[in-house]
């Protein structure tokens, strides 16, 4: 049964998501506006095939606060970097410089509002980076990063990139740590039924000092590991 529900999602959902990129390539030169819903409609469309194709069912706990604040997220699988447009109402993601080469994928997430994260073009990019998300937050856009820098797996904790505390610092918004157990469901390779759990903590104020703020989100971001 296993077997059966994982062929069904790689062929509805990879099938579905080159339609989908198909059928954005004449939307991101001609009508631009529509990019984000349908970036949104990508992301729910993952959803569904991840609860009705592969059993697993999504349970959030805690408070999700509504406009402007950063949300710091555990990440331990694709899962919920596809999710975050269902999680959170029109997210600013930050994502690698690196993503943005890929042809389609990048122009429709600079329309979107992805944020590139360019780690070694220094102070220039930094301040460009920070001017994005400031921009976005300003008109009331929820803020999403992966703290860690990238995927670590379930039961692991490893120590948040430097630069976190920097943009925590420069962008001024109050920080709400996401504990997620994905990893030992949606991992690369078999995918198994079961519950993924997303656990909103406490939000957390701007202008702590860099130590209480990095023991903050890393101690909640790991509540599920």
């Amino acid at each position: 049964m296993i077997l059966l529900r994982n062929l069904l999602f790689y062929v509805i959902f990879y099938g579905g998501t080159i339609a989908m990129l198909l059928a954005a390539v004449p939307v991101i030169f001609l009508a631009p506006r529509k990019v984000p819903p349908m970036c949104d409609g990508w992301s729910h469309f993952h959803r569904w095939c991840v609860c009705r194709l592969l059993g697993i069912t999504i349970r959030e706990e805690g408070v999700k606060p509504e406009g402007a604040c950063l949300f710091a997220f555990r990440h331990e699988s694709f899962f919920e970097a596809i999710d975050f447009p269902t999680t959170l109402r029109r997210p600013v993601i930050f994502a690698k410089q690196e993503l943005f080469s890929i042809p389609i994928w990048g122009r429709a997430a600079h329309i979107y509002g992805v944020v590139p994260v360019a780690r070694m073009d220094g102070a220039r990019a930094l301040r460009n980076m920070i001017a994005q998300a400031r921009a976005h937050a300003d008109d009331g856009r929820p803020l999403a990063i992966f703290p860690e820098g990238t995927r670590v797996p379930h039961g692991q904790a490893r120590k948040l990139r430097s630069g976190f505390a920097g943009l925590y610092k420069m962008i001024g918004l109050p920080v709400v740590p996401v504990a997620v157990d994905s990893g030992p469901l949606y991992h690369r390779g078999l995918k198994r039924p079961g519950t993924i759990t997303f656990r909103f903590g406490e939000a957390i104020p701007a202008g702590l000092p860099r130590a209480e703020i990095e023991e903050k989100v890393h101690s909640a971001i790991n509540a599920l590991n």
